[in-house]
């Protein structure tokens, strides 16, 4: 099989002009990835803040004021007495409280006799994704008010001082930014070439094309070419949103973000022709699509699940996904500023994917073509 890149370019040009003539096609490829960045980047927030917090202070002494002025001035709880601990569960169920503090009666007795003072939260566990955050702060105000409270000498302690390395203000946003560009690229990557072959076989034009003496592999790279230069501007503008809008530093070098970049969206247009190849229907495509592209991006890329808390099988799994590895480049650069030699993996692992992607779809190609 002769490979000529003219006759790979007449493909790409035809495809340009069809691209030029959609304005579905320009919207879903440049449109939306930067208004789903745009929404989700603000809405998406694993900081959690502002918590109402149901207070019983059964003592009423300086000591226990102490303890919810601390909760207060944390600032993440709003602090609001209840009446009893009847009242405090009331607030739990009714969904004016993400969690309550009991202190009793003998809270600042025992503080002083020696014996530890004991207060109790409650927490709301039908939403686990508050509890986890809760707990943390439960733990860091614990030991200021242990500071604040009393007169008496505390016992010696080991005082452990931790400090976050490349994020220190721990901004989720800077965590949920770079991803969340993968993810939405990802999707978008393979509904482009999916519905757009797709069509071309509905219309029958797809016939036409393969009754020329163009091989398998220029249709391939001519159909891709096209879709990658949109996919690569539709990165380029979530990144300076990134910078400009969320404000995610970016430390790492942007020759290496940009390879990383191309071999994944090849990865992912190469899959979507693949599907196109597969099902030449457009709505068939599109589910196939969603299912291979939507579902796993989202959830075993590494986006929202950290891969080192999954069964050992999904962890090898997600290793067959290129948003997997282009997620660790896009944090690694824009926060750690890592070198190539520092992922050569997951750049390994992007071509390995692409080159096989691509392959399968040449192949799939020409079967059809000679069958």
């Amino acid at each position: 099989m002769s490979f000529r890149w003219s006759r790979a370019a007449a493909v790409a040009r035809k495809e340009v002009y069809h691209v030029l003539r959609d304005p579905f096609t320009l919207m879903l490829s440049l449109g939306l990835p930067v208004f789903l960045v745009f929404v989700f980047g603000f809405a998406i927030e694993f900081n959690v803040e502002d918590l109402r917090l149901a207070v019983v202070d059964a003592d009423r002494t300086r000591s226990s004021r102490q303890l919810i002025d601390t909760f207060g001035s944390s600032g993440y709880f709003i602090v609001e007495p209840a009446p009893s601990p009847d009242g405090a569960f009331r607030a739990l169920t009714g969904d004016r409280a993400r969690a309550a503090l009991l202190i009793p009666g003998d809270f600042e007795k025992d503080l002083y006799a020696g014996r530890g003072a004991h207060a109790q939260i409650l927490l709301d566990g039908t939403d686990n994704s508050t509890v986890g955050p809760i707990l943390g702060y439960v733990g860091a105000i614990e030991s200021i008010a242990a500071e604040r409270i009393g007169d008496f000498d505390p016992p010696e302690r080991v005082d452990v001082q931790a400090r976050f390395l490349f994020n220190s203000e721990l901004n989720s946003r800077w965590f949920v930014i770079p991803g969340l560009g993968v993810v939405v690229m990802a999707i978008l990557s393979v509904l482009l070439t999916a519905l757009a072959v797709a069509r071309e076989w509905e219309n029958g034009s797809m016939e036409l094309l393969l009754s020329t003496p163009v091989e398998p592999l220029e249709i391939i790279a001519g159909k891709i070419a096209p879709y990658a230069v949109l996919g690569v501007a539709a990165m380029a503008f979530i990144f300076v949103i990134s910078l400009t809008v969320f404000a995610v530093p970016f430390r790492g070098s942007l020759l290496v973000y940009g390879a990383g970049t191309l071999l994944f969206l090849a990865a992912y247009l190469a899959q979507g022709m693949l599907i196109s190849v597969l099902t030449r229907n457009q709505l068939v495509a599109m589910q196939v699509a969603i299912m291979s592209g939507l579902i796993p991006a989202n959830l075993l890329s590494g986006f929202i699940f950290p891969i080192e808390s999954m069964p050992l099988f999904f962890q090898y799994l997600t290793m067959i996904m290129p948003a997997r590895w282009l997620t660790d480049i896009a944090r690694e650069s824009h926060l750690k500023g890592a070198s190539l030699l520092d992922m050569w993996e997951a750049f390994a692992a992007l071509a390995v994917l692409a080159a096989v992607t691509v392959a399968l779809a040449v192949t799939r190609f020409k079967r059809n073509v000679e069958p």
